[in-house]
Order: C-alpha cells, then sequence, then structure tokens
C-alpha cells in the first residue's frame, strides 16, 4: 500500500508543467532558486516571474529581492517581467498573497518554483490556498533540480533541512493549512483532463 507521503511526493516529483503565465519564486535557500524561475522564462513556459516573500534571515538562506533581482535581470529578464510580492513571512502567506494577485492579474496558470526539499510543503500550502478560495488555479510543481544534499551552504544541508520540513508538513497538516494527499489526487486528476 502506498503511504499518503509517497502520493504526495510522486506527483510533486514529476508533475506535467506546461505553459503557464507566471514562475512563483518563493524566497529562500540563497541564490539556489532563482535559475530554475530564469529557465522558465528563457523557455518561454512562463511569461512573468514573481519573487515572493519579504524575509531577510542570510543565516537561513533568505535573501532580501533587492539582492536576487540583480541576478535575474543579468539572465535577461527584463524588470517589466519581474514582480516582487512583498507583504508575506512565511510560506502560508506567500500562498494567500501569491493567489490574490493571480485573481487580481488573471492569471490562471502557476509554476511553483522551490528547492527540492521544500518543494512538497510549499505545494500542499499553495494548494490548500487554491482549493480553499476556490479559485481555479491550476498548480505546477517546478522545483529546482540537481542540488547537493549534503553540503552545507551556510544554513545546513538540505538533508537535514527534509526532516524538518517534513516535521512542519505534520504540523501544519493538523492545523489544517495543507491539502491532503487525497485532495493532492483529485487536483491532479482535475488537471490532467485539462491536458
Amino acid at each position: 500500500m502506498i503511504t499518503d507521503r509517497e502520493t504526495i511526493m510522486a506527483i510533486v516529483d514529476n508533475d506535467c508543467l506546461t505553459e503557464s503565465d507566471v514562475a512563483v519564486l518563493l524566497e529562500g535557500d540563497g541564490f539556489f532558486r532563482f535559475q530554475k524561475a530564469v529557465e522558465l522564462y528563457q523557455q518561454e513556459l512562463v511569461k512573468k516571474i514573481v519573487f515572493s516573500g519579504n524575509i531577510v534571515d542570510k543565516d537561513y538562506g533568505s535573501y532580501p529581492f533587492e539582492e536576487v533581482k540583480p541576478y535575474i535581470l543579468e539572465h535577461g529578464v527584463p524588470e517589466c517581467d519581474l514582480i516582487h510580492e512583498d507583504k508575506s513571512k512565511q510560506t502560508k502567506q506567500q500562498a494567500q498573497e501569491v493567489v490574490k494577485m493571480a485573481l487580481e492579474n488573471g492569471w490562471k496558470k502557476l509554476a511553483l518554483v522551490a528547492s527540492h526539499e521544500h518543494q512538497y510543503r510549499a505545494y500542499l500550502t499553495f494548494l490548500r490556498e487554491v482549493l480553499d478560495t476556490n479559485s481555479g488555479l491550476i498548480l505546477y510543481n517546478a522545483p529546482v533540480r540537481n542540488l547537493n544534499w549534503f553540503i552545507d551552504s551556510g544554513w545546513g544541508t538540505r538533508f537535514d533541512r527534509l526532516s524538518a520540513e517534513f516535521d512542519r508538513i505534520e504540523k501544519y497538516s493538523e492545523m489544517g493549512h495543507l491539502a491532503t494527499a487525497k485532495e493532492v489526487v483529485e487536483y491532479q486528476k482535475w488537471k490532467e483532463s485539462l491536458l
């Protein structure tokens, strides 16, 4: 029997990304995430990049937008296609603010970009908001790949952070902040029926 965790991991890791309105680049993990959002933009899979978050804690890998922005611009993303969602201080708030922005701007499809160890919780958090708002948004997973698990980038190894991510998944699931495995499966079926 497949566990809920295995189900979620399989679906999140193997999503069918298609052309989307924006890449939602979640702040965090230093400078390791922005390149994935830029790659999606360069491949014309997204029209804009939304940098989501306003936390500054370099000891935890949270660099301010103003320090990440020049790297994104250097890679050919024009400033008019780069948006900073600057109200959120944690993942649940990021989901709330980005979904609100999507509804205000008429965006229908979002490609969620986080580091591979954070993608599971991020997706479950964003999916909870998509479902709770009955927004009809299509949320795709676009995790950053090829990141080292056991090299400490200054805020711990990704392997160490993975355990903490699953602890948070348990905690926030109990609080009702995350989509359930059943909801993930039903949403994925619906999403694939649109392809």
